[in-house]
């Protein structure tokens, strides 16, 4: 790789790659604490609902007054240094402005602002993989029919599978499995905002005093966020799930390759092309030594002797049989990492991961019995929790896609465990995201062979 010496030319050229952010929160945040380390990069704006947390993020993370001072988008420009505000429309108009990265976190409102660049015709780094995973598929083909580059951000586990998926397809072995790491237990499915911090090992008011949110927090523990990201990594791989979503097995790092070959060969895999999430916790609850919670994983194929041996002379941990293989990342750093995407978009024109079809799909599960007229809460909260499923088997139930499922009316009861449908509830037709979901589940239902 050489992103570092291209951005350090641009740098010496004076002509920065100039980024523009929608969202201030622990993400983007993570990001723009490594922009002043960073060559070549001129973060000309930050648009934020509240503008003066945005200044306290970039305070908190030791950036100088002075640097982001400026009273307008103009004079950003002009000096080098960032401007704050609230107005994500002005940030995402300037034609100066390369990449726009869109880290706020709600689907809904990302895919407005995503489409928004699209039309003037800025790049965009995804942060919001809630969206991506909403309706991703139609976003990449709205930007290669812009002319514009959409990525998954690097840092975050879906585009860091994608990597890994990649570096062993282009190395020319088979993928058998990828995925992430998870603490799961199955009785988690069914935790809300009230229990998250028992499972997490915090009191309430620990978790009060370190200012950390309950329901976002949930959101991964309740298995949404694994979902959600499994979804994101099918549509950008080829991957697919399961017919019954995911199964957490527990394995330690060690033993993967053992667990996630398929199950014709001893392992718990449904099929071949499996995207999969490992558990750090045994079913007993017990934590598993050298797990791979916080990281990323692929397991792919020695299919000839020759390969085989090769692994046993480089001390390749593989299954019993020596023929399937691991390669990992035990740890991801989220947004520290998120200036990879933008070089490689800003400078070489190419994502870090995105959808190439409509394979998986998270919809909305109840995790209750809920009643007709009661408000879905969205991911983590007290309602429903995301389901990975195939995309054809969401499409043919009409099932709900777990990004929609926020401050919407139930029109008909759902009993706990069942999916929730569109049919179920009223949405505001007019939404950006409501029309390009509607959108996309149209072109691909109508296109079958792309969502197999």
């Amino acid at each position: 790789m050489n992103l570092h010496a291209k951005l350090q030319q641009r740098a010496e050229a004076g002509r920065p790659l100039r980024v523009g952010v929608i969202g201030a929160g622990k993400f983007a945040s993570m990001y723009l604490a490594q922009v002043p380390k960073t060559p070549g990069v001129h973060v000309v704006g930050i648009a934020d609902l509240a503008p003066q947390n945005a200044r306290k993020n970039l305070e908190r993370i030791g950036w100088q007054p002075e640097r982001y001072s400026a009273d307008s988008l103009g004079s950003a420009l002009a000096n080098g240094t960032t401007f704050v505000g609230d107005d994500w429309r002005s940030l995402v108009s300037r034609p100066e402005i390369d990449i726009v990265i869109e880290a706020t976190g709600n689907p809904v409102a990302a895919v407005e602002h995503v489409l928004s660049a699209f039309e003037q015709g800025k790049h965009v780094v995804m942060v919001t993989v809630e969206a991506d995973a909403l309706c991703g598929p139609l976003l990449a083909r709205k930007a290669h029919e812009a002319g514009v580059v959409y990525s998954l951000a690097y840092g975050d586990q879906p585009a860091l599978i994608c990597e890994l998926v990649d570096w062993a397809r282009t190395a020319g072995f088979n993928v058998i499995a990828a995925g992430r790491g998870h603490k799961w237990l199955p009785h988690f499915a069914q935790s809300t905002p009230e229990t998250v911090w028992g499972h997490y090992g915090l009191t309430a008011e620990q978790a009060r005093r370190g200012g950390l949110n309950p329901k976002m927090f949930n959101s991964f523990l309740d298995g949404s966020k694994p979902a959600i990201e499994s979804t994101a990594v099918c549509n950008a791989t080829g991957l697919t799930p399961a017919p019954s979503g995911l199964a957490y097995p527990p394995a330690s790092i060690d033993n993967i390759a053992n667990v996630m070959r398929p199950n014709s060969e001893g392992g718990q895999l449904h099929h071949a092309g499996q995207v999969e999430v490992i558990s750090s916790l045994e079913l007993d609850g017990q934590p598993i030594p050298y797990d791979i919670r916080f990281g990323v994983w692929v397991v792919f194929e020695g299919d000839t002797e020759y390969i085989r041996r090769c692994f046993v002379e480089y001390g390749v941990r593989t299954d019993d049989s020596g023929r399937y293989a691991c390669m990992y990342k035990r740890w991801h750093l989220i947004g520290l990492e998120v200036g990879i995407s933008v070089a490689s978009v800003g400078l070489r024109n190419e994502s870090t991961g995105a959808a190439t079809g409509f394979r998986a799909d998270v919809v909305a599960s109840a995790k209750r019995d809920l009643k007709a007229g009661e408000t879905l809460d969205g991911e983590g909260g007290y309602t429903v929790v995301g389901r990975l499923m195939p995309a054809s088997d969401s499409l043919s139930q009409g099932a709900l896609p777990l990004g929609l499922a926020h401050q919407v009316t139930l029109q008909n009861p759902v009993a706990a465990g069942q999916i929730v449908r569109w049919t179920d509830v009223r949405l505001e037709e007019s939404l950006p995201a409501v029309r390009s979901r509607r959108e996309m589940e149209a072109l691909f239902a109508s296109q079958p062979r792309a969502a197999a």
